[in-house]
């Protein structure tokens, strides 16, 4: 029998946590087993602690983590050995591959059924994790794990970077200065944008985005007079108005992404300023593998950097004071990281 242990953050029920150890899980045929370095911790984690995750969007126990890095371990049947040792990320979505949005490379929008690592499938707030090696994307030798940890956010900035197409010399805003919103001002500057405002009522928060590139920052309140300024408006933020209020600060024919990830009761967008002022609105819930990829590619090239987005960082025996920063509106709290 086996004489090492693996321990993982077991969610029972909303509400009730414990931490557990056993066998490291083996990797079936296809798979890997990961030893995890570093997992961030994110709102929708404590959605899913707290019970306020839509249903179909979790399954009870869990072993929440979907934002990680960390070193391929040991491989299953079937899957490449040149993989061992190797330090990598991999996608959360568990998607079929073989439906027609699959096909299509749209594999966020697979119709399979909804899979995802953290929230259906045993995450990253553990010593190790087992998922599928087709979903892996290795990552250079000698990267920083708590970096590549923020992968999965990354990659949905890249998706809504790619759906938003920011073209040199334009007018653009981030609306939120949390992580997916400092990581989107990171990846716009690149893009030489004439203008690069980020809008939060975090005033501490929103200052950091001028480190990160931006160009300028203002409250919601101040962004009321840069109605209809923007050619490009990225929302990230998921408040209850601030979809609505996102499509009020694009110009005429502007375009406007929605990342945030909204409760029921959130403001509408009005259909009448849609229909006049001919925007274009995209979505984006997740990340398809073109996206993860566009990530990964950034990081290695240092053309994004999330470390300096990580404040704290906790052991798994103290999951609970870690999930109790998130979202707590400290100013000084970023990002948390779990390190088994």
């Amino acid at each position: 029998m086996s004489t090492v242990s693996s321990r993982a953050v077991v969610v029972d029920r909303p509400g009730e946590h414990r931490l557990v150890e056993r066998e490291p899980p083996a990797p079936g045929p296809g798979e890997v087993r990961v030893r995890v370095a570093a997992a961030g911790i994110c709102t929708s984690d404590r959605e899913l602690y707290e019970g306020r995750r839509a249903p179909g969007y979790v399954r009870y126990p869990v072993v929440p983590g979907h934002e990680w890095s960390g070193t391929v371990e040991a491989v299953g049947p079937g899957a490449d050995t040149a993989l061992l040792g190797r330090p990598c990320v991999a996608e959360g979505f568990r998607a079929c591959g073989v439906c027609e949005r699959c096909r299509h490379g749209e594999t966020s929008l697979c119709t399979a059924g909804y899979a995802e690592t953290g929230f259906t499938e045993p995450g990253a707030f553990a010593d190790h994790l087992v998922v599928p090696a087709r979903l892996l994307h290795p990552l250079p030798d000698g990267v920083d794990p708590r970096a590549a940890a923020l992968v999965e956010p990354a990659a949905v900035v890249a998706a809504a970077v790619r759906a938003g197409r920011p073209r040199p010399g334009e007018r653009i805003a981030v609306v939120g200065a949390g992580t997916l919103g400092l990581l989107a001002v990171q990846w716009l500057a690149a893009s030489s944008p004439a203008e690069l405002t980020v809008v939060d009522p975090r005033t501490e928060r929103a200052a950091r985005a001028l480190g990160f590139g931006a160009s300028r920052t203002v409250t919601p309140e101040e962004a009321e007079g840069d109605a209809g300024r923007f050619d490009l408006v990225l929302e990230t933020a998921g408040a209850p108005t601030t979809a609505a209020s996102s499509c009020l600060l694009a110009r005429r024919g502007g375009r406007v992404v929605l990342t945030g990830m909204f409760g029921a009761g959130a403001a509408g967008i009005d259909p009448v300023h849609l229909s006049v002022s001919q925007l274009e609105i995209r979505s984006v819930f997740g990340a398809p593998s073109a996206a993860w990829a566009d990530a990964v590619r950034a990081l290695s090239l240092g053309l994004l950097d999330p470390a300096p987005l990580v404040t704290h960082e906790f052991p798994l025996e103290r999951f609970g004071e870690a999930l109790a920063l998130v979202g707590g509106g400290a100013p000084d709290t970023g990002k948390v990281l779990l390190r088994p």
